[in-house]
Order: C-alpha cells, then structure tokens, then sequence
C-alpha cells in the first residue's frame, strides 16, 4: 500500500485533489453515504490509503456491491428471452425457481428489517422479481396456467406478511425464517443439477446467469465479511458458491450437448424417427429399404419367365 500511495498517487494528488475535492453535489453526498465522513475525507479529499487501511476494503465492498446490484437488474433477462423465444420450459426445473423464490423473498425481508446496507443484498430483490417471471414462463409453457396464477397470489402474500407488515411476522421468527432460506437456497439448486444430469444437457438454461450467480456468490462472500457481521447470510452465500461452481461446471461440460429424454439416450433426429433406440433405428431403416423396393415402377425388375413359356412346340 505504501508503494502505491507513493508511487501513484502522490504524483497525481495534483492533478486529481482539484476534481474529487469539488465532485457534484449528488455524487459527493452519496460517496458520503457509502463512506462515511471519515472514509470520505481520506480516499476522496485527502486521496490517502495508508492512513486508513480499513477505508479502502470498505471502498471495494461498496464498488463491488453496487457492481453485483447493476449487473442483478439484467442477470437473468437473458434466460427470460430464450424461455420467450423457445416457447419451451425444457431442461428448466420449476422446483429450482419455486424455492429460490421462497428464499430470495426471505433473505430479502431479513436485511430489510435488519437495516443492512442496501450496496450487500440490492440484487436480492431484482432477481427475485426475474424469478418469479421465469417460473410464471414455465408454468403457462407447461399447460399450467391456473397454478402460474395461484403462484402469483402466494408471492404476493408472502411480500405481504413480511415486508409491508410488521406484525404477522415477529423478528424472532423471521430469524428462524433466515436460517431456512439459506436451507432452501441449497436445495433449489440441487433440483436444477439433477434435472442437467438427467436430460444430459442445458437445454434452455442461460449459461450468462449460471456464470454471473458463481461470481456474484464469490463477491457476496467478500462483501458480506467486510460490511456484514451476520453468519446466517455469510453461510448461506459460501453454500451457493459452491452449488453454483457444480452448475458452472455442468454448463462447461454440456456445452454443446442436445438435451436428451433419459441420462445418456440421445434422440435420433431422423424425421420420423425420433424416440427410436438405436436396435430400433436400424430396423425402421431397414423396413424403408425393403419398401422402396417393393414401391418401385414396374418394369425396373426382371421377372422371371414361367417354366411353360420356356418350352418348344413339338
């Protein structure tokens, strides 16, 4: 640290003191924010890392916070314009989305009746409200309109009971509550793996948002040590790091494999075929064969002259 404060930015302190010791008003009052005047007056006036070690972990927790939060607002639209675009549900687990729903909209209750810093779990509510759209997607693809409906109306009621009231809900039990969401974080992947392992491939899950919940879950672990001291929340996001490494994997190692009916039974993609095993393939093949030979023109086979006409007249 000593290097770079004397090696870069005491250098610069001429050039940048001007422009971060008169940002706009907006901006510097939001850097206050994140900050804190301390923090504040001594990376952005003083432009001093030395002094206070501890300010720039506390700059970084922030910038990457506010990094996952951006990134939150689009990570899964990518999944929701194949699921559009397919008209198709498959290799998607509606489980996996139904109780990372459950979780997100727990989690996201807990930190706000705790009164965490937004920059540490923003991007809860953002994918939240993407999960619910994906699973409304899979449901009414999958003939379920009425239980995409009734879906709905429970998301609704839950918002409900624990956000906007304050008195269905105790604190003590939206304690317990948090210790299950990180529970029920851990099993909605799990469905999703199975459901790759089975089909053997992707199928329609967006590689873009596998990627982006590895590395989100990798800086929310960074950012929950340096601003959060709560151990339920620090658990659960070690836990999704490595169920989210599976998927990752998962996704490198299907990459261009067809999803398939069964674990490692490939569909034919013949026309009028499809479904047929392989034993099953060569006999369908064989049985167009002898068909087109018994289809062909008369006159393109020899018939073979009967034993009268090859006799003489005496």
């Amino acid at each position: 640290m000593d290097q770079v404060q004397q090696l870069v930015l005491n250098p610069l302190k001429p050039y940048l003191g001007p422009i971060t010791s008169k940002l706009p008003g907006p901006i510097n009052d939001l850097a206050i924010n994140l900050l804190g005047e301390p923090c504040h007056a001594a990376l952005l006036l003083d432009l001093d890392i030395t002094s206070h070690p501890e300010c720039l972990s506390l700059a970084i927790s922030k910038a990457l916070g506010i990094g996952i939060i951006c990134a939150a607002s689009i990570v899964k639209v990518p999944q929701i314009i194949k699921l559009v675009r397919s008209q198709s549900s498959e290799g998607l687990s509606f489980t996996s989305y139904l109780l990372e729903t459950a979780s997100f909209v727990i989690t996201l209750a807990y930190n706000v009746r705790n009164g965490f810093p937004f920059s540490t779990y923003g991007e809860t509510s953002l994918i939240a409200i993407q999960d619910v759209v994906i699973t409304v997607l899979i449901l009414v693809y999958s003939k379920k309109s009425a239980q995409a409906g009734a879906f709905l109306a429970a998301v609704g009621s839950a918002v409900y009971a624990l956000i906007v009231s304050n008195t269905l809900v105790s604190n003590a039990q939206m304690t317990s509550l948090q210790a299950g969401a990180g529970a029920l974080s851990i099993a909605s992947k799990l469905p999703q793996i199975l459901t790759i392992w089975q089909q053997g491939g992707t199928g329609q899950l967006s590689a873009f948002a596998v990627f982006n919940y590895l590395f989100g879950s990798l800086t929310r672990i960074y950012t929950t040590l340096q601003e959060v001291d709560d151990k339920l929340i620090l658990y659960g996001f070690m836990a999704g790091f490595v169920l989210n490494a599976i998927l990752a994997a998962q996704v490198l190692y299907y990459w261009k494999s067809p999803t398939t009916a069964g674990h490692g039974k490939e569909v034919d993609s013949k026309p009028g075929l499809q479904g047929v095993g392989q034993k099953g393939s060569k006999a369908a093949l064989a049985t167009e064969e002898a068909l087109k030979v018994n289809a062909s023109p008369a006159g393109t086979t020899t018939a073979r002259p009967s034993s009268s006409s090859g006799r003489r007249r005496g």
